[in-house]
């Protein structure tokens, strides 16, 4: 089949959508929803399993993560998404009270960090650095704002106990995890191909 140029974008390259777990000084937990998100390999040994986050302009839960140094990342299910569609178009600095509206959150078995229980796979993540990919020119009335890749070690990966059963073939755990992406136009979309809505229409239903 032919091929034609097209644009710069990754719309037929779909994304899981992670929320991303970390506590306030006050021992709050604080979750924020993202998608810039792959994994990589970090060498030999234990421990060589790794996970390049990008976060793109500053806020709160970039802030969090540069201060504590792990957070955690929890797969996004079609039941969770409601509340990481409400998480992903609101902001914690404009909106104080945003964590007004918490899942069942309970703590890392390895780190200090918050993780879902509604999510099926939850991964503790220990910053190993920052890297500035891009920054926008200061202007009078606002600081500059860059774009932020962490290169993580993963340190756990907390499971749902039915998706380590070998008993039970992989796509169908594949599909209990039941994992939301999101690629071009900004939608939603479930592993069979449903379409869910669009970015910033679930949270409308909580």
């Amino acid at each position: 089949m032919a091929k034609v140029k097209g644009e710069l974008s990754n719309d037929f390259c779909p994304q899981a959508l992670y929320l991303y777990g970390a506590y306030e000084a006050d021992g709050t937990p604080h979750f924020g929803l993202f998608t810039w998100f792959g994994w990589c390999w970090l060498g030999e040994g234990e421990g060589c399993l790794g996970v390049m986050a990008c976060i793109g302009e500053e806020k709160t839960t970039k802030d969090l993560i540069r201060k504590n140094g792990v957070f955690s990342a929890n797969l996004v299910s079609e039941a969770l998404l409601p509340l990481a569609d409400y998480y992903g178009h609101t902001s914690g600095r404009e909106h104080p009270d945003k964590m007004k509206r918490l899942p069942t959150v309970e703590q890392g078995q390895s780190l200090p960090v918050p993780t879902i229980a509604e999510s099926s796979v939850s991964v503790e993540l220990k910053v190993l650095r920052e890297e500035t990919l891009s920054q926008t020119q200061p202007n009078s009335e606002a600081p500059p704002e860059c774009s932020s890749l962490f290169l993580c070690q993963v340190v756990n990966v907390a499971l749902e106990e039915s998706l380590t059963s070998k008993n039970v073939p992989f796509l169908e755990r594949l599909h209990q995890a039941a994992p939301i992406i999101t690629s071009g136009e900004q939608r939603y979309v479930t592993l069979d191909g449903r379409d869910l809505g669009g970015w910033g229409e679930l949270q409308k239903t909580l």
